[in-house]
This record gives C-alpha cells, structure tokens and sequence, in this order.
C-alpha cells in the first residue's frame, strides 16, 4: 500500500535556504597581503635569512615585484632592509674579486652567478624602494649605508661589465638621499667622500648610463650649499659636460650635463673660474644653440594698410556708341529728316526690352546737330519722336502712369561700341568697311592686300586714322603699318607680375585716356609676418638660459659695466650708489677676475647674432635675452 505524504509533511521536509560557506584564507603564491604581514616570522624575510638558494631567490623574486609598488614601505617588515644589505655588502668586500681579471674570461659558474644575481637583485629592490620619500628617509639613516656607497664606488671597477649595473644601482640609491647628505670636511681622507669616484666616473668613463647617473648624483649633491667647498675647476664631471653639450638629440645626456653645469656654475667662485676658461666662448655658442633647437615658433601675418582696390589689366568695356567724326561729316549735308533717319540708324538698335525716354532722344539730337543748324534747321521735339517709328517700326511712344509720368519710346536702345571689337578692326581712310578681324595676321593681311599694294605709285602716305606719316615707299610703309597693329607676340610678363592693376581708389574710372597721369595707388601688400614661439621652452633650453644668465651676471658685475640698481633691472647685480670706502675695498677685484670679466663681455658680444633669433614666449625670459644682448654691445670697453 502506498503511502502519500501530506502537504504539510513535504514542507516539513524542506531543506533551509543555503548560506554561503565563510571564505577561506588564501595561501597561494600570488596573494600578496600573506606575505608582506609584519611579523617576525614572515616568510620571505625567512627565506632571505636562510642561506638557501633557492628561497634566496623566491624572497628576492616576490620582494622585485612587490617593490614597484608605491605602497611598498621598508619599515613594515622589521628586518628586511638588514636581510636586503648581506648580499650587496657581501659582493663589495669579497664577491667582486671572484668576477675580476680572467675570472669573467669565460661563463662564470652557476654558483657564482647565482650570488651575483642576489646581490643585484637586492640592490634593485633597494633602489625601487628609495624612490618613496619615507623609503629615502629611512635609507639616508641606515647605518650600513656608507660602507655600501663609499665600497662600491672606490673598490669596484666602473668599466667592466660585471660591475656597471651595480654601480649603476648605487648611484640612484645615492641621488635618492644626497640632498641630506653632507661631505666631510677637506681634512678627512679621500676615501670618505664620494665625490672622488663620482668625478671620475662621469669624466672617464665611456658608459653612457653611469655617465648620465654620476652627473645627476654630483648635482644633487653640489645642490646642497654645504658642499660647495668640495667643487673644483678642473672637475672632469665639467668636461664632460661641456663635451656632451653637440648631443641635442641624447635628451637624457644633455639634461644631466646642464643641470650639473648649472649647479658648477651657481658657485660664484666656479662662475669667476669659467670666464677665464679656454673653451668659455664655445661654451655659450654651444648654450644658444641648444636653446635655437629647441624653439617652435609659428608665422604670425597680419594686414596694416587700407583695403587695395584693383582692376583687370586688360579691360573689357561696352560703352554706349557715339558718332564718329567721319560720320557726323557724312550727316550734316543731308536735308531733314533723312538726316535724322541716318542718325537714328547710327545711334540705336532695335531690342524688344529696350526703353530710352523721350527726353533723351531729343537731347542726343540736339547735342549733335545744334551747333550745325546754319546748314539745315533742326526739327522740333515731336517730329524727331515721330521719326522714330518711321526707322523702327516695332517701336512705340508711349506715356507710363505715375506719379510722375513718364514718357518713354519703348523699343530700341543705344548702339554699343566693345573695347575688343575696335582691336582688330581696319581704320585705313576711317572707312573700311571690312568687319572686324580675329588676329593681328589677319589684319596685316588685309592692309597688304587691300590698301597698300593696289595703291598707284611707288610712294604713298599713312591713311590709319588720324596718323600722319607723309608719303613713304610701298617697302617701308609695310613695316610703318605694323605699329599701329596690336603686338603679334606680347612681351614676357615676369612671373610675379599681378593679372590686375591697383586702382588710386574704389570707384576710380579705368581705363582712362591717360593712364600715367592718375594718382599714384596705395602698396599692394601691406602685410607685415613675424615669427613667435607659440609654446614654453623645454626645461633644457631653461636651464641653458640660466646659465648663460649666471656666465652674463658674473661677466657684467663689475661698475664699469653693470647697469645700476633700479626698478627696472631687479634681480640684477647692478651697482649700489654711495658705497662706503670699506666696502668699495671687499668688492675690488683681482686682476684674474678683471680678465675674466674682460673675456666674457667679449664672449657675449660674439654670441649677440644668435641671441637675436632667441624669442621665448615668456616675457621675463625674453627680457634676459635682450638685456644680453643690449649688454653685450655697450659693455665690452
């Protein structure tokens, strides 16, 4: 028999919602947070502490990669910067003689290799770390710190390879902590200050990696007022800065050789030194031209003058047509009102649209044919409006309503005469009837054919026009007629000669009959275009205008040459008036100094063709330029 459980049996029998399991720790290799507990029993400061190999280089593996991270701290492990210093200290007491003449010949064993690889790992670990400001602190305080430092820069080898990345790994930890760091005083010996190894590192060596890093390293040191003393003028650091000053391309290099020759010179005696120095001259030559390299500049253009008006040089014009001398000749014999007929037919044309005033009719026969009206009476207004139906009969008078009233003579329009019609077209006698010809050929071949050759005689006269040449032979008056011909082959127009011509003003009238005789026009171009830095200057070409200011300030100091002290030259070492005799006697200076001071003003005058293309967008710095420059002329004597 089957049993069926009840409704409220199988609820009963339900299993209670599901809660999520509590997470378990997590102890794999990547999860970080387990490895980085401080407490004394963490496993990677065990490992380091273990002399075993392989744990060595788990700890130093897991310490590479959690370095770079800016949450990294020293101190949150207690013993860790202890354990980080054994393999470092060990390789510059005794581990590098193993890597050392013939030893590095061939492969170096794997043992020996392995020791090597901890302590660089150690030091990157080191100097990854120093790069947080609370790291730095803790390291400048360390210490083991100066036998690490001082060890590897006067017992280690900077031009083998073994030890290049070492030193170079030393040389950031130093920068991280030389701004606290203080030089000992002369008296100590040599192998107590740094700057030794540092000088000859940065002059003598041909890597360019710990080139770059000893040149910083000795500028944030020299950064510190406290350790000026340690400068020199023969420093090779200097050479080589002056050496590497070619290389604009070697960003990096350059930087590092400006910053430090910017902290050599902001010592005044360095600065007082430098001037009487052999390769000054070149030196500031070489300053500018980093400076011009780095300059973007865009075109600047901008119209000063009023606006130009100009005109086609080869006009084109359709003006209303007048009558010609020989045909007024030809009208004025003939009885009205065939006469007003033949002027009619002259002056206008049949044209649908057309629309002149009757006014206007009137008025152009009475201009014509007033002063001649002894010959033949003229005709009254209405017959001369009536005529013009009789010549066009399309045409039709007629009054338009207003207001005012107009009367007009619909129909027709005024004869047009075209510039280029008259170009080609014979004017032998003023009464050819040939028409208009397309080319200078042409022409001359109707002149020949029809007016000169069938001529009687061997001799005849210029009939073109109004010319006046007397009787000539047919052979010469060939060539005569030729200069009343257009120019068969125009002369060559210079290439920056304009299509157009500049009008004196907007509505000037062109052509004109006399064209030599109208006002002169104004410039065509009135454009003025400049160049001008449309963004700030690098920090290289910044810290090279610094020191050209320190080389200019020092250069210029003395009373014969300095500017006074005003509002105008703040900042400046100008000369105080009324000067104490005391006091006069502390400023004097030696006859080195007046020299140096002599050669630098002179340097400057010879840089003064390249401080004119200098422009910086800054106003202040593009006032120390022209200040150079203004000096560099007037202070040289």
């Amino acid at each position: 028999m089957t049993t069926v459980a009840s409704s409220s049996q199988v609820a009963g029998l339900r299993r209670p919602a599901s809660i999520p399991p509590a997470p378990r720790p997590n102890v794999t290799d990547d999860y970080e947070r387990w490895y980085t507990e401080a407490t004394p029993n963490n496993r990677m400061l065990l490992s380091l502490r273990s002399g075993i190999d392989s744990e060595v280089a788990w700890a130093l593996d897991r310490l590479c990669r959690l370095c770079q991270n800016e949450q990294f701290m020293l101190i949150a492990i207690p013993g860790l910067t202890d354990a980080l210093f054994e393999w470092p200290l060990w390789y510059i007491k005794e581990g590098f003689k193993q890597y050392s003449g013939t030893a590095t010949f061939f492969a170096l064993s794997k043992d020996k290799e392995r020791k090597r690889r901890h302590a660089i790992e150690s030091l990157y670990i080191l100097r990854n770390a120093a790069m947080h400001d609370s790291n730095a602190r803790e390291l400048s305080g360390y210490p083991k710190i100066p036998d690490l430092i001082l060890g590897t820069l006067h017992d280690l080898d900077p031009n083998t390879d073994a030890n290049s990345e070492f030193i170079l790994y030393v040389l950031e930890i130093l920068q991280s902590i030389a701004g606290s760091v203080t030089l000992p005083l002369p008296a100590a010996p040599p192998r107590a200050s740094p700057v030794g190894p540092l000088q000859q590192i940065a002059g003598y060596s041909s890597n360019r990696s710990l080139i770059i890093s000893a040149l910083i390293t000795l500028t944030v040191i020299y950064s510190n007022p406290v350790n000026n003393y340690q400068l020199y003028t023969q420093a090779p650091a200097l050479e080589t800065a002056m050496n590497v000053l070619p290389l604009i391309l070697d960003k990096d290099l350059i930087d590092a050789a400006l910053n430090y020759l910017y902290a050599h010179l902001s010592n005044p005696l360095m600065t007082k030194a430098f001037l009487l120095h052999p390769r000054m001259p070149g030196t500031l030559r070489l300053l500018v031209s980093l400076i011009l390299a780095d300059q973007m500049e865009e075109n600047v253009s901008f119209e000063i003058g009023m606006p130009v008006h100009t005109a086609p040089a080869q006009s084109h014009t359709i003006t209303n047509h007048e009558l010609t001398k020989d045909e007024l000749e030809s009208l004025l014999p003939v009885p009205e009102p065939q006469r007003c007929y033949e002027w009619m037919k002259a002056m206008f044309i049949a044209k649908p649209d057309g629309e002149l005033t009757q006014v206007d009719f009137w008025n152009l026969y009475k201009d014509v044919f007033l002063p001649h009206q002894d010959r033949h009476p003229l005709l009254v207004a209405s017959d001369v409006i009536k005529n013009v139906n009789a010549v066009f009969p399309q045409a039709q008078a007629m009054v338009l309503p207003g207001p005012p009233q107009r009367f007009i003579v619909r129909g027709v329009d005024r004869r047009k005469d075209d510039s280029s019609d008259t170009q080609f077209k014979c004017k032998w006698e003023s009464q050819c009837s040939s028409e208009r010809f397309d080319s200078t050929n042409a022409l001359y071949e109707h002149v020949l054919e029809q007016h000169i050759n069938p001529a009687e005689g061997s001799h005849i006269p210029c009939r073109w026009a109004t010319c006046t040449q007397k009787e000539i032979t047919k052979a010469q008056m060939r060539g005569h007629v030729l200069t009343h011909l257009p120019n068969m082959q125009p002369p060559p127009k210079d290439p920056n000669q304009p299509e157009t011509i500049t009008l004196p003003s907007m509505n000037y009238p062109h052509p004109v009959p006399e064209p030599t005789s109208r006002p002169p026009p104004p410039a065509r171009s009135t454009r003025v275009t400049y160049m001008q830095p449309h963004v700030d200057p690098p920090p290289s070409s910044l810290t090279a205008l610094l020191c050209l200011r320190v080389l200019f300030r020092a250069a210029f100091a003395s009373s014969s040459a300095a500017p006074r002290v005003d509002e105008n030259h703040f900042g400046f070492p100008g000369v105080v008036e009324d000067m104490g005799d005391e006091e006069e006697e502390q400023v004097g200076s030696t006859e080195d100094e007046q020299e140096g001071e002599q050669r630098g003003r002179k340097a400057f005058l010879g840089i003064r063709y390249l401080l004119e293309d200098v422009r910086l967008r800054h106003e202040t710095f593009q006032g120390w330029v022209t200040e150079m420059m203004e000096a560099g002329l007037a202070g040289t004597t």
